[in-house]
C-alpha cells in the first residue's frame, strides 16, 4: 500500500487526537465501564474523521478505503481496546451497507448525522442463538401495512447503551436462512426497545448491551437495499470490519513491544536486566517480526480491496492472524513484566484482557479457518476451483 502526504497527514491528525482526547481519560472511562460516546464522536465528526470513505453529499470526504485503514492503525495508539473498537463499529461496521445500498433519503436521515458525530450507531447481528453463525439469527421483522414490526433480541452490541440507532439484521420472510434476511435501520428511542448492560472481562471502556425488541414498529422505507439481501450485505460489511480489526491492532502491538523493551531494560534480576537474557530479546524480536508480517498482509488486503478485488480470503487471514497474534504478544509481554504485569491498571494487563475478544468478535477464529479452507478447496467434499 502506497502512502501519500494525505495519508500521513491523516495519521498525524488521528494520532494527536488519541494523545489529547482519548489517552488522558482512559483510566476514568475504564472504571466507569463507558466513555462519553456522543461527546467524543462529535469531536471526531468535527474533524471529518467519521466519514472518510463516504460520499461528500452526506458530509463524508469521498476518499478510498485505504484512508479508513490509516485511521484504524493510528487509533490503535489508544491505551485500551474498547474506545477504538467502539469508534470502528461506528465508522466501518454499522455504516458500510447503509452508505453503499441505502436510499438517499435513508442516508440523509441516518448516515449524514453519523458522519457529523451527531448520532452514535451500533450493529445488531449477534444473538444468544447465533453469533458467528449469522444464518441462525432469529429476530424477525414482519410487514404490517407500511411498517416492519420487529421482535427478538440482539447480544454483545458495542455502543448499545448509548447508540441512537441500530443497523439490524432480521428475518423478513421464511425460507432459506441465507435469503430471508434484511438489514433495517432501527432507531433505539422508539417504543418497545429496551437495553441491558453486559459486563465483560475486558474492553471495559466500551459499553456493551443486550437489546430487546418487543413489537417495535419502523417504516418499511428503513430497509437497506432490497429485502432478502441482508445476509449478503452483512457478509460485505464483515470484510471491512475484519480489515479494520487487523489494521487497528498494528500500532497497539508495536506499542506493547516498545513498552516491554523499555521496562525489561530497566528491570534487574540476578545481576543484569531482564532484556539482557537471550530468551527475552530473541522472543521480542520474533514478535516484532510477526507484527511486521501482519502489517504486510493487512496492507496487501487493503490495496486489493481498494482496487476492487475480492479479499475474502486475505481479510479472513488477517483477522485470524490479528486475533492470535494479539493474544500471543500480550501474553508474552505480560510474562516479562512479572508481578507488575498482573496488576489491574497496567497497560500490558489491559491489553491481555482486551485482546481476548479479537479471536471471537467479528467471526471467531474457527469461522475464519473455515472460510480460508473453503476458498482453498480443502474442506471435506470440496476441491480447489
Amino acid at each position: 500500500m502506497q502512502f501519500n502526504d494525505q495519508h500521513r497527514q491523516l495519521d498525524d491528525t488521528v494520532t494527536k487526537f488519541v494523545r489529547n482526547e482519548i489517552n488522558p481519560f482512559i483510566d476514568e472511562w475504564e472504571k466507569a465501564e463507558q466513555f462519553p460516546a456522543h461527546e467524543l464522536f462529535k469531536k471526531l465528526g468535527d474533524l471529518g474523521l467519521l466519514g472518510l470513505k463516504y460520499p461528500e453529499k452526506f458530509g463524508g470526504l469521498g476518499l478510498d478505503f485505504s484512508y479508513s485503514m490509516v485511521m484504524a492503525e493510528a487509533i490503535g495508539a489508544a491505551n485500551c481496546g474498547g474506545v477504538p473498537m467502539a469508534i470502528g463499529v461506528h465508522t466501518d461496521m454499522c455504516t458500510p451497507a447503509l452508505a453503499r445500498f441505502g436510499t438517499d433519503e435513508l442516508r440523509e436521515e441516518f448516515l449524514a448525522p453519523a458522519i457529523a458525530g451527531d448520532t452514535v450507531g451500533c450493529l445488531g447481528v449477534s444473538e444468544p442463538s447465533g453469533g458467528s453463525d449469522v444464518a441462525a439469527v432469529r429476530t424477525t421483522a414482519r410487514k404490517d401495512g407500511g411498517d416492519y414490526v420487529v421482535n427478538g433480541s440482539k447480544m454483545w452490541i458495542t455502543n448499545g447503551l448509548q447508540a441512537d440507532w441500530c443497523c439490524l439484521l432480521a428475518n423478513t420472510s421464511e425460507g432459506s436462512p441465507h435469503k430471508n434476511k434484511s438489514l433495517i435501520m432501527v432507531p433505539l428511542d422508539v417504543p418497545g426497545v429496551t437495553r441491558q448492560k453486559i459486563h465483560k472481562i475486558g474492553m471495559h471502556s466500551s459499553d456493551t448491551a443486550m437489546l430487546f425488541f418487543d413489537n417495535v414498529r419502523v417504516p418499511t422505507r428503513y430497509l437497506i437495499g432490497q429485502e432478502g439481501m441482508g445476509f449478503m450485505f452483512q457478509m460485505l460489511q464483515f470484510q471491512e470490519e475484519r480489515l479494520w480489526g487487523a489494521a487497528s491492532s498494528l500500532r497497539s502491538l508495536d506499542q506493547l513491544i516498545d513498552t516491554t523493551i523499555e521496562y525489561t531494560r530497566q528491570r534487574k534480576a540476578f545481576g543484569k536486566s531482564i532484556l539482557d537474557n537471550q530468551a527475552v530479546h530473541f522472543r521480542l524480536a520474533e514478535l516484532r517480526t510477526e507484527v511486521a508480517a501482519l502489517r504486510a498482509l493487512t496492507y496487501q488486503a487493503v490495496e486489493q480491496y481498494v482496487s476492487g478485488k475480492d479479499v475474502t480470503k486475505l481479510a479472513s487471514m488477517a483477522k485470524l492472524k490479528c486475533g492470535r497474534l494479539s493474544r500471543e504478544v500480550s501474553d508474552a509481554c505480560l510474562q516479562y513484566w512479572g508481578g507488575m504485569g498482573y496488576t489491574a491498571d497496567n497497560l500490558v494487563a489491559r491489553a491481555y484482557r482486551d485482546s481476548r475478544l479479537v479471536s471471537i468478535g467479528g467471526g471467531a477464529d474457527e469461522v475464519m479457518l473455515g472460510i480460508i479452507a473453503k476458498l482453498e478447496g480443502t474442506l471435506p467434499g470440496r476441491s480447489a476451483a
